[in-house]
């Protein structure tokens, strides 16, 4: 299993960015400009990756102010899942970690890992761009 992950941390309480993410809507303010033919429900979110994949992701696990899990809800390219963890600094300072778990055999490795690394790093961005 292939880990990739960044963290930030957020000028907001943390029941602030737990609501903020937990809403798969506001997702969409997160991705970068290679994805397209976004839809989404508060518990589905459904786009295409430019050049690679359409993925369709529902929540798994919501974990209220730490956890907020995405697993495949149809047949994915590989396994994977996508979390963002939190965790609360101060009232008013929360860390955001995102976390992809992809089952990568080694070509694929060599071609998504580098994607999937900027992917993480560009939504961790843009989140505490978006929050503070």
């Amino acid at each position: 299993m292939t880990t990739i992950q960044n963290s930030t941390e957020i000028n907001k309480n943390v029941s602030e960015v737990y609501a903020f993410l937990t809403d798969l809507n506001n997702h969409e303010q997160l991705m970068p400009e290679n994805i397209y033919n976004w839809s989404s429900t508060a518990d589905e979110a459904r786009f295409t990756i430019q050049n690679m994949a359409k993925l369709a992701l529902r929540v798994d696990q919501r974990v209220e102010n730490e956890i907020i899990k995405l697993v495949p809800s149809e047949k994915a390219p590989f396994e994977v899942a996508l979390r963002w963890e939190l965790q609360e600094l101060t009232g008013t300072a929360t860390k955001a970690t995102f976390i992809i778990d992809a089952d990568l055999n080694m070509m694929m490795k060599m071609i998504a890992a580098g994607p999937l690394q900027k992917l993480v790093d560009f939504q961790v961005n843009k989140l505490k761009e978006l929050l503070g």
